[in-house]
């Protein structure tokens, strides 16, 4: 079990008295709370609430967050009041504990009850952030100790895991818990591929860990020898389901996935990442088509790096991904790297474009401004309109059920990032259509859509567009939707102005 020390010890910033005290007093009330809990694996329950708090830690928060980690189950498992909480912590950790405990579990229990679970995820979610990452930081340590669990309730929970809370992970950036997330129930979700690619990539490591090994001391020589000697390396190995995903694209041809293991290379600033990228362009021909600068045009999720795959010399291939040390540090923990050590998050170095969905989530108001309007739980211009829709949705098992698909389709599904002419980003579900930009833009633009021209070139509107395109639209005042379109676009926002634009054209 991880002492009071050890949580301490993976704080990111020297504690203040009060600081200490705070967590100390949370970790000593959970303690009692649940005193006489165990879990599936005969463990005491507090251990649950410990490994939570050191997740929390290690990916940056402060003692608020901590805090409210270790009391996150004591309302709803323990029966502790909520007037205690408050009178004990404050508003604030009684607001992020309340937080994690509406949410409650999410399960495959009818379909009803899952959009209802959804619903109070994201109304969650955009109150405040930091009650999603006490819940992915919970997630997480249940994963970890999934194989006590009973057997038939496994697959559901590594299955909710991989559609909801990995994919969330990802899009807020937190590479550390997503991957980890992502891994751990891959095995149970899809078991005879597990060990299929399991045992692929064990062969190919044993490839490639001395050519990987080789190189980096090489890149290390020549960066030196190019003046450049601020740097750090490491090594970074691909996922297991991520490697999956990539060999179901592939073929299932490893041979092919050249990212299987990389080389990382650390400098001060961004203007080294550039220095280091022609250093090593000088010495090693790169492979063409295969640099990617996401430091120019970083992904939706916020990712800036340079990634450059080159041929060593010696009959192998290597990616070498070049960052900056707060990319780095962007990179392994999104969003949560933009909050301060004392939990305020800074808008003014949420910069990118890319991150733009972000702020959509965001609490603007403070945090006793929102206290004192808690009877109004979402102010509608603060949302995205998709989520405000969560709270609209009538009843029904179809419309339930087509509200998940869709859903999971525009939120969870890989992200692409689409620029206008004028260099704007439109941040899209993978196989987006041109109808789908055009909606994204605006709907008079999108029921006014005559054609579109992707990179420079005129395409048809069925065209599956591509990270990175440049796509412009154009318009006629006499256009108008067909029935076509709702085939065509993949957005739930652009089918339903196509619907609304068809009128009684179609049944809904």
């Amino acid at each position: 079990m991880a002492s009071f020390d050890e949580i301490i010890k993976l704080l990111k910033e020297p504690p203040s008295i009060k600081d200490l005290a705070l967590i100390s007093k949370a970790y000593k009330f959970a303690e009692e709370a649940h005193k006489d809990q165990k879990r599936f694996s005969g463990e005491p329950y507090f251990l649950h609430l410990t490994e939570t708090a050191k997740i929390l830690a290690e990916i940056g928060k402060g003692p608020i967050t901590i805090s409210a980690g270790l009391l996150h189950d004591s309302i709803e498992d323990a029966n502790v009041l909520p007037e205690t909480i408050k009178k004990e912590f404050g508003e604030e950790i009684l607001f992020l504990v309340e937080g994690v405990t509406k949410l409650g579990k999410l399960r495959y229990r009818g379909v009803e009850r899952y959009v209802e679970s959804l619903r109070k995820l994201f109304v969650a979610m955009s109150q405040d952030l930091r009650v999603l990452i006490i819940k992915l930081s919970d997630r997480l340590h249940n994963m970890r100790t999934l194989q006590y669990v009973r057997k038939e309730k496994q697959k559901r929970i590594a299955q909710e895991t991989l559609e909801i809370y990995a994919p969330l992970a990802y899009r807020l950036g937190i590479r550390k818990l997503n991957r980890e997330l992502e891994d751990l129930a891959f095995p149970y979700v899809y078991p005879e591929e597990y060990e299929k690619v399991k045992e692929l990539l064990k062969k190919k490591h044993r490839e490639t860990i001395g050519h990987l090994e080789k190189l980096r001391k090489s890149i290390i020589k020549g960066l030196t020898k190019a003046g450049i000697r601020d740097i750090r390396t490491d090594y970074r190995v691909k996922g297991l389901y991520s490697l999956y995903q990539k060999l179901l694209r592939k073929n299932w041809d490893i041979d092919s996935v050249y990212d299987l293991l990389a080389v990382r290379v650390i400098v001060p600033t961004m203007e080294d990442c550039y220095r280091v990228l022609g250093t090593i362009h000088s010495i090693w021909r790169p492979l063409p088509g295969r640099i990617k600068d996401y430091i120019a045009f970083p992904k939706p999720n916020g990712y800036r790096s340079i990634h450059t795959t080159i041929f060593t010399g010696d009959g192998s291939i290597m990616e070498i991904q070049i960052r900056s040390e707060e990319m780095h540090k962007e990179a392994e923990y999104g969003v949560v790297s933009h909050f301060g050590y004392k939990e305020k998050l800074d808008l003014k170095k949420i910069t990118n474009d890319s991150m733009s969905w972000i702020k959509q989530f965001l609490p603007l108001l403070s945090f006793g401004e929102r206290l004192n309007k808690e009877n109004s739980t979402i102010v509608s211009g603060d949302v995205p309109s998709w989520l405000r829709e969560l709270a609209k949705i009538e009843s029904g098992k179809s419309q339930h059920e087509e509200f998940i698909k869709e859903i999971k389709a525009d939120f969870f599904k890989t992200r692409i990032f689409i620029f206008t002419p004028k260099g704007d980003v439109v941040d899209l579900p993978s196989d987006s259509s041109p109808i789908d930009f055009a909606y994204a833009i605006h709907s008079d633009i999108g029921n006014h859509l005559s054609g579109a021209k992707v990179n420079s070139k005129l395409v048809s509107l069925d065209t599956k567009l591509k990270n990175g395109d440049i796509v412009e639209i154009v318009t006629k005042d006499s256009a108008k939707p067909t029935a076509k379109w709702l085939d065509l676009a993949k957005t739930t926002m652009a089918k339903k102005h196509i619907k609304t634009a068809l009128g009684d054209k179609i049944k809904n």
